[in-house]
């Protein structure tokens, strides 16, 4: 059996590049957009654009990975047709009516989830259960690496080739792994079902019977719902990820107040990313130092920190701001990919993974959509609001009680 598994290595590598892509084009469509419309507000509504349909997206997704015979080649046409979308975005800015794109970018980012929940969720598969938390770890990692390389690319690529250069060269990346995830493997055991398959004979596993995509999409929205720690986990994040929205869409006009250009504001993301990867080095050592419903709650509350230390608008506090951002982030992911191992059923997993993602992608919208008007009034206002909503994760973790007391403990595998 293990010698049809596809090398974890292939796997590792084709996350690596298509989230390298998705982080890079994130930034360059944000360059893009302001080189394109000369408008900050209609940068940060495109990158708003992108993410804004995973709400919709990442549930359908899931409910397709979990019912499919081969997820790994519905995953992989996703990652083309996303790639698609960002090329047909590129054309059409400043070519066609800005509404157009706009909705050019809503079908793109539908498929959004695709490139987070949607690989993490089969890693059970590529990797034998031995091996799962090594793995895990490793693949928590490449969300590190990507957030560290996109950003610095996107900077690069668009101060030396301009940024529609750098929009392509993240639709190739994403384009790259579509091979790597072609090869993931199929369930399992009972498999899932394929969608318009005839009914599987009954027994005591229903999940096994086909049922209305209508009723999956939903199941794993319940699932999420249902479980105290996830739920909380969920909606921590997500206040997580709209403070994270709002900075980044700020990005570009802190680096032309502070440090000279656009392209050079896109780039301390890669400050953020590097000290988020060695913060989940440091707790790939010690699995076990700190409870992961801890890292939740906790790293909000360096997040808020360092966000009302970026709105001084000093370049050395910039530079301490964001470091201290990506020791926040860092063990945050880590953490909610450990307690979502830990609380997924697994005929629900893929569903979990996707729909949190694209809560958190929404999430991340939200803040994005919102930078624009905010950042126009006052910058450092921006900031400073991106700070009180990552503050409010804090409470919101507490307010969402567990059913059963202190979140259980993490099993060695739950590293993701």
């Amino acid at each position: 059996m293990a010698d049809r598994r596809p090398s974890l290595r292939a796997y590792l590598a084709g996350a690596l590049a298509a989230r390298t892509g998705d982080d890079m084009a994130g930034p360059a469509l944000l360059l893009a957009a302001l080189a394109r419309t000369g408008s900050a507000t209609g940068a940060s509504s495109l990158l708003a654009a992108v993410t804004v349909a995973a709400a919709v997206g990442g549930p359908v997704l899931g409910a397709l990975l979990d019912r499919a015979a081969r997820p790994g080649r519905l995953l992989a046409g996703a990652l083309l047709l996303y790639a698609a979308g960002l090329a047909v975005i590129l054309g059409g800015l400043g070519r066609v009516p800005f509404a157009v794109t706009l909705l050019v970018a809503v079908v793109a980012g539908l498929l959004g989830p695709a490139l987070s929940g949607g690989w993490t969720a089969q890693l059970p598969r590529v990797a034998p259960d031995e091996r799962l938390p090594r793995a895990n770890t490793l693949d928590a990692m490449t969300f590190g690496v990507a957030g560290l390389a996109g950003p610095a690319l996107a900077g690069g690529v668009a101060e030396v080739s301009g940024a529609p250069t750098a929009v392509v060269v993240a639709a190739v990346l994403i384009g790259a792994a579509a091979p790597a995830a072609w090869r993931l493997p199929a369930p399992a055991g009972p498999a899932a079902t394929p969608a318009g398959s005839a009914a599987t004979p009954a027994g005591p596993a229903a999940q096994s019977r086909p049922a209305p995509l209508s009723g999956l999409v939903t199941s794993g929205l319940r699932a999420v719902l249902d479980s105290p720690p996830l739920a909380r986990a969920t909606l921590t994040s997500v206040l997580s990820c709209a403070a994270q929205g709002l900075m980044i869409a700020c990005l570009p006009l802190l680096g032309e107040r502070a440090l000279g250009g656009a392209g050079f504001g896109a780039a301390l993301l890669s400050g953020a990313a590097l000290s988020a990867l060695a913060a989940n080095a440091v707790f790939a050592r010690h699995p076990h130092a700190v409870d992961p419903d801890t890292v939740l709650w906790a790293a909000p509350l360096l997040q808020s920190a360092a966000l009302a230390l970026a709105a001084t608008g000093r370049p050395a506090a910039l530079v301490v701001a964001v470091v201290v951002i990506g020791v926040a982030e860092g063990p945050q992911l880590t953490a909610l990919f450990a307690v979502r191992h830990r609380e997924a059923p697994d005929r629900l997993r893929g569903q979990v993974f996707t729909t949190g993602a694209s809560l958190k992608i929404t999430g991340f919208a939200v803040g994005a959509a919102a930078a624009g008007p905010l950042a126009g009034w006052s910058l450092p206002g921006a900031l400073l609001v991106a700070a009180g909503t990552a503050a409010l994760a804090v409470p919101a973790f507490f307010a969402v009680r567990t059913a059963d007391g202190p979140a259980r403990p993490v099993r060695p595998a739950t590293r993701a």
